[in-house]
């Protein structure tokens, strides 16, 4: 089964980036059954959803090219690790834009959910259990949450010893709920 890990964030200096890597350096160490792949979401151009017709029944066909190579992306995945900034007390715009172009490529499948900022992402995390209800995701009760005062140090991510323990709790947690899932 395979798993995308979403570098949410379009920002040119992105403190989600060094997160993201962190986090997928650490799932692949994992042994098992599960694949973890590095998704970043620049790479996509996701442009705004602007289309007449809701995405959840295009049937996957998207028009433009970039969401029909973002489609066909996400949609080879069973399970997602978000990987989110907070702006402004909330989800970043370009991330749910993205996850709103699309529809039945995420229905049902388990999401967990990794945040940084001013208070770890928090209130980002709480915005998209919301949002991801939308489209029957199950979510597992770990999260990470990286402070940007206590988890960069002049400038450069540096997660606490704790964190690859949390991180391993976290895809744990979405393993067996993918697994479930997927039976």
């Amino acid at each position: 089964m395979k798993i995308g890990i979403i570098n949410g964030s379009l920002r040119a200096e992105r403190n989600t980036e060094p997160v993201a890597k962190f986090v997928h350096e650490i799932a692949a160490q994992r042994e098992g059954s599960f694949g973890y792949e590095y998704i970043d979401l620049v790479d996509y151009n996701v442009p705004l959803l602007t289309s007449p017709v809701h995405p959840m029944v295009v049937n996957r066909n998207h028009e433009d090219s970039n969401v029909q190579r973002w489609s066909d992306k996400i949609d080879t995945f069973d399970a997602y690790v978000f990987v989110t900034p907070e702006y402004n007390h909330g989800v970043p715009g370009g991330f749910k834009n993205a996850v709103d172009t699309l529809g039945p490529e995420w229905v049902g499948k388990p999401v967990a959910f990794v945040g940084h900022g001013s208070v770890g992402g928090v209130r980002a995390i709480e915005q998209w259990r919301q949002i991801v209800a939308n489209f029957s995701m199950p979510v597992v009760r770990a999260e990470l949450n990286f402070n940007l005062f206590f988890d960069w140090k002049d400038g450069a991510f540096s997660p606490a010893e704790r964190h690859q323990v949390e991180v391993n709790v976290l895809f744990d947690q979405l393993e067996e709920l993918t697994a479930k899932h997927r039976s």
